[in-house]
């Protein structure tokens, strides 16, 4: 097992916190992990510490984070939902849905890409914490109002001082603690983990829907979707997977104006599918059988479509019944229980 640890101290041993030095975290790198993908990305100005991961996760799951006091991160990221909500869209607190699917929350420290939501329009874990945060579709909040908020509590002084050596509050120090906690939610622990490391056998159908969720003529799934020697399950870019003829929703278009990235999405990871339905950005798969189908014979063209979708003008693999069950026993085989179960991940 590889312990690596990511703190950043000055040359006399104190950290930039005002001479105030938290207790640095050793990020425990997942077996499966090891020798297969590259370090975690941990930004040297936001080290891991013990005293930061347990203030964002105190604000993970405080509602005075929204404006009404009504809704936390948790409720559109729960974690016995592998951090999603079950719906097709979330609800914000005056009750409108937004346009997409909540995304899980997990290996997010192994995002080499450094983009994040569906399109794209974030550059860190960090800055990602605002868009919910003020987006009038969801939590309708100002920064402003919750720092006021947390600064008039004596209790958050106390924490923010422990984490950041400080007592005066700002939204930096927030989506720093937050970025934090997100940071440790790590999912390593699927039976096909278990499978590669020796430590469990799969089933006929879960080994041949492998097979051919690694076959070129037939699923043709990991090139986006990752291998054995990519556990994430993804390649953290974006992609047109052929969901529209003339898509409404631009995606990753929206964020960089090209209209060549009109349609593209980032490829979710398929670990925990068994607890992330709906899927898809817009969450108009209600079932694993639906998202199949839609590679099988489903894609439709357009001006951007991935180069990737080699079949797209047959409609796709065009996989028979017996494959298809047999890749979506494969699938299945990445939900990780004892992730969705970790009681560090649950309300405090």
């Amino acid at each position: 097992m590889i312990f690596v640890l990511y703190f950043s101290c000055s040359q006399d041993g104190k950290s930039d916190f005002n001479g105030y030095v938290p207790t640095p975290v050793t990020l425990e790198i997942p077996a499966v992990f090891e020798d297969r993908i590259l370090p975690p990305v941990i930004p040297t100005n936001n080290p891991l510490t013990e005293e930061g991961i347990a203030l964002g996760k105190k604000l993970f799951f405080d509602k005075r984070l929204s404006a009404n006091n009504t809704q936390a991160c948790a409720d559109c990221h729960n974690p016995t939902l592998a951090f999603t909500d079950g719906r097709q869209y979330s609800l914000g607190i005056d009750d409108i849905e937004g346009v997409r699917n909540a995304m899980p929350l997990f290996n997010l420290a192994w995002n080499y890409d450094d983009r994040f939501f569906w399109d794209g329009r974030e550059l860190s874990l960090e800055s990602q914490t605002f868009d919910p945060i003020t987006s009038p579709i969801e939590m309708h909040n100002t920064l402003q109002n919750v720092v006021q908020v947390l600064q008039e509590d004596t209790e958050y002084q106390l924490l923010f001082e422990q984490a950041f050596g400080t007592t005066s509050i700002d939204s930096l120090k927030i989506g720093k603690a937050i970025a934090q906690f997100e940071r440790t939610l790590i999912s390593a622990n699927s039976k096909f983990d278990q499978y590669l490391l020796g430590e469990s056998s799969l089933t006929n159908e879960e080994l041949e829907g492998f097979n051919i969720f690694m076959d070129e003529e037939r699923g043709d799934c990991f090139h986006c979707h990752g291998s054995q020697n990519n556990p994430l399950w993804t390649d953290n870019m974006f992609h047109n997977n052929g969901l529209d003829t003339n898509p409404q929703d631009l995606g990753l278009g929206l964020f960089t104006g090209d209209p060549n990235d009109n349609g593209k999405f980032r490829s979710p990871s398929l670990r925990n599918l068994a607890f992330t339905a709906p899927y898809m950005h817009d969450g108009r798969f209600e079932t694993l059988e639906a998202v199949i189908n839609h590679y099988s014979e489903g894609l439709n063209n357009s001006p951007t479509i991935d180069p990737l979708m080699k079949k797209v003008a047959d409609g796709g693999v065009q996989l028979t019944p017996n494959e298809k069950a047999d890749l979506k026993a494969f699938l299945l085989s990445l939900s990780d229980v004892e992730f969705t179960n970790n009681p560090e991940y649950s309300q405090p």
